[in-house]
Formats: structure tokens, sequence, C-alpha cells
């Protein structure tokens, strides 16, 4: 048994009750095909309930990925995923694909949530930029939130493709893995882009977004914190004080200067991203 078999394993014994956790043992035991029939069926042997997991254990064998408010059912259906053979390559990724081909919402997200330990991952791109595109929320917030595959593999156009869903949608970026360590100058850009758009049309743009742009400033992302500090919106202010304390790029630290209360709230360490960040996840 690898490690995270070993780790998932660990979650589901915490979790599951007898004749669950036999099942579950029996099946992933079992050929590809019975595991196969055991992800699609296991609803009906399986509650969905809140599972229990040690997350330092977890984190050192897959770093950054969240998986503690799955249920008890998404647990499984993952760890089945776990026990088809994957030294054949062709043939694992053959039995894999008949799952995506055939799956139902819940299916698809546990597939998705599974993206991070899966064998092959490059295999995987067309999947997971596809979720990207998908208009079930919760396929999108399977691989959007909490799920390091996007981090470690997505191309630059698809990473950005991912966070700007996510904003155009409101939902929480705050909570993609490496939000901050794949921020590019392209992205910044298309969000100030993004921000005119929203101001002509008289609609708000999430403050928590311009943490994004910190280390690709310009000078019309300059002005657009301009015009943050003039928007009368302590959200607005909060996020134009916090980039021009964080970057270097000319003329930030002086147009902070202009709001000295502001400034003074930064340097005590009283403002920060997180009182920003939007934690509700809104299906569009």
């Amino acid at each position: 048994m690898t490690s995270i078999q070993h780790i998932l394993l660990s979650a589901i014994e915490a979790t599951a009750n007898e004749k669950e956790l036999e099942w579950v043992k029996t099946k992933a035991n079992s050929d590809v095909k019975a595991i196969q029939i055991a992800f699609v069926s296991a609803p009906r042997f399986i509650r969905k309930v809140a599972i229990r997991i040690d997350e330092k254990v977890l984190h050192e064998a897959v770093p950054n990925w969240q998986i503690e408010e799955w249920t008890l059912e998404r647990l499984v259906r993952v760890y089945l995923l776990l026990h088809i053979p994957s030294d054949q390559s062709e043939e694992y990724v053959k039995n894999i694909e008949t799952l995506f081909d055939t799956a139902e919402i819940n299916e698809l997200v546990a597939l998705y949530s599974a993206l991070p330990v899966l064998s092959y991952p490059e295999k995987w791109l067309f999947r997971a930029t596809e979720a990207v595109r998908s208009n079930m929320g919760v396929v999108f917030d399977a691989i959007g939130f909490g799920n390091p595959y996007p981090f470690l593999h997505f191309s630059e156009l698809a990473w950005n493709q991912l966070v700007l869903k996510c904003i155009f949608n409101d939902k929480p970026i705050h909570l993609i893995v490496g939000l901050e360590k794949r921020a590019n100058r392209k992205l910044a850009e298309t969000l100030s882009d993004f921000a005119h758009e929203r101001w002509a049309a008289d609609r708000k743009v999430p403050a928590q977004v311009w943490r994004l742009v910190t280390n690709f400033m310009n000078d019309t992302i300059l002005a657009d914190l301009d015009k943050l500090f003039q928007s009368n919106d302590i959200q607005n202010q909060t996020a134009a004080a916090l980039v021009c304390s964080e970057t270097t790029f000319p003329g930030a630290e002086s147009l902070l200067e202009n709001y000295p209360q502001l400034r003074a709230s930064v340097q005590k360490g009283q403002l920060s991203w997180k009182q920003l960040e939007v934690h509700q996840l809104c299906y569009v």
C-alpha cells in the first residue's frame, strides 16, 4: 500500500462504520471492473458524512491538497481510484477515462478531486481544463479550490482562465492553491482591463483581486490604485494600501503617503488580505 493510500484509509477508518469499512476494503482489493462498479455505486453503501483527516500527515504526502471538508463518500471514491493498477499507462488511462466518460456530477467531483494523486498527471490536462470551463459549480470547485493540480501542471493561459473565471463569478480566489506564486504580468494586466470594464458599467470589482498585481505594477495599475483610494469604499482603500505597501514600483509609496491613516494601519499590521477574502461559494 502506498503512503497516500494508507493516509486515506486511516481517514476512512476514523469515519466509517464497520459495515462501510468492510465494503471499502473488499472493493479496493477487487479487479478493475469491480473497482469501477464500486466507484459508481458507492453512494448506496457509503454515507455522506464529514471525514476526519490528519492534515499534517496528508500535506507531507501531498502538499496543499485540501480535503478536510470532503464527505466520506467522496473520500472512498478517491481511495478506490488509487487501487486501479497503474503499471501500464495506456490501460490505466483507459480505465480512468471510462469513468470520466460515464460520470454523473458527483462522480466527476471525485475524479477531479483525485487528480493530484492519479498517475501520469500530464494525461489529465485536457480533462482538467475542461473542468475550468464547466458550468457545474461543484465540478469547477473540485478543480479550482484546495486542489494543487492546476498550480503544478496548468500552462499560464489555463491558469489565468481559472483565476479569471473565479473572479468573474465572485468566487473566493484565496482558496486557489498557489494563487500568489503563479501570479503573472498577463493576469495583472487583464485584471486592470476587467476593472475598467466593471467601473464603466458602474459595477464593483472584488477588492481581493488586487493582491495579484503587486509584482507587476505599471502606470495604468498605479492609476487604478489611486481610483481605489478615492472610492470611499474601505475594502478598495485597504486593497490599494496593501498593494502600495508591498510593491517597489515608483510612485506607490508616495501615493500611500497621501492617506496617512491607512499607511499607519498597514505599518501596525492592522490591515491584511485576509480581511478582504470572500468565503462563500456561489454556483453559476
